[in-house]
């Protein structure tokens, strides 16, 4: 029988989420604040649906949402999925969140009736289109396996790391390594941009060696391009670094490189860059020593 999914948030990521759901043959209604979103879901085939809709009439409701306080609102408010879930239903939250909020909410969906898993992903908008997306999942492991293939549907690399808050750590992991990544590769460029050398040139000499990544791969021909269009947000990965921030006090981990980094996506924001791709980390560096990284 074909399971009925339910997805609330069609962002960057969700929108084409949602699509390859379609393809996959779900049952898929679809909920955003944005109207055209929603429209063109349903142009694609998808059905138009309230969340409170969904409790009743969806198998698997997946969220992907900006932040802990919309995944709260959603699910746990006076209008939300649990006022009228049903009995088995499970909830995907593939939004990052703090794993203190993630396993609260788990714990009021278990009161439901309703079983969670956690279940970030990390990729990017090209790979949430072309449904390779890497997921980290947090729950019990017989409710993961069965809907292993809603998971498949939109991704590729699906790993079960524990339980209820393991997948959003594992993503807060990610991303100090994404965005760090990203802040080292910056310094570089700016470096060599500085020293009047051809960057494109170094970036091909140095791409196969050890300092060769998929982020020095995915961001450096967007940087030379000058296209900051975000595939993700400094927004959001400013809000993600809070969360490790908190999460790392919380756990008496000292993390010196990563709030460093949070202070310079608050230097991005207040410079009118926040909604800019994060690998517009360059230019607080390019600012710094006030050089652009461009093609020669």
């Amino acid at each position: 029988m074909t399971k009925a999914v339910g997805f609330v948030g069609l962002g960057i990521m969700g929108k084409p989420m949602s699509k390859n759901l379609l393809k996959a043959g779900f049952n898929v209604s679809v909920f955003d604040i944005n109207q055209d979103a929603v429209n063109s879901l349903v142009e694609a085939g998808a059905k138009a649906a309230t969340v409170k809709e969904m409790g009743e009439t969806c198998d698997v409701v997946i969220t992907m949402l900006p932040a802990s306080s919309h995944v709260k609102s959603t699910v746990l408010g006076e209008n939300g999925l649990l006022s009228t879930a049903k009995t088995g239903l499970i909830l995907i939250d593939m939004s990052s969140i703090s794993p203190v909020d993630s396993i609260d909410i788990a714990k009021e969906c278990e009161k439901k009736g309703v079983q969670m898993i956690d279940a970030p992903v990390s990729g990017g908008e090209p790979k949430a289109i072309d449904g390779t997306l890497s997921i980290m999942a947090g729950g019990k492991e017989d409710v993961f396996e069965s809907v292993l293939d809603v998971f498949q549907a939109v991704g590729k690399d699906i790993v079960l790391v524990g339980d209820h808050g393991s997948g959003v750590t594992a993503k807060l992991a990610n991303q100090i390594i994404v965005n760090l990544n990203i802040a080292a590769m910056s310094e570089a460029l700016v470096l060599a941009a500085k020293a009047g050398i051809d960057i494109d040139k170094m970036y091909q000499a140095i791409r196969g060696g050890l300092a060769g990544s998929a982020v020095l791969d995915a961001k450096v021909p967007l940087i030379l391009d000058r296209n900051f269009k975000p595939g993700g947000t400094i927004a959001i990965n400013m809000k993600d670094i809070t969360n490790v921030m908190e999460t790392a006090h919380n756990l008496d981990v000292p993390l010196p490189l990563s709030s460093h980094l949070l202070e310079i996506f608050h230097a991005l924001k207040a410079d009118g860059k926040v909604m800019d791709d994060h690998g517009g980390i360059v230019q607080y560096y390019e600012k710094l020593a006030n050089v652009e990284v461009k093609r020669v």
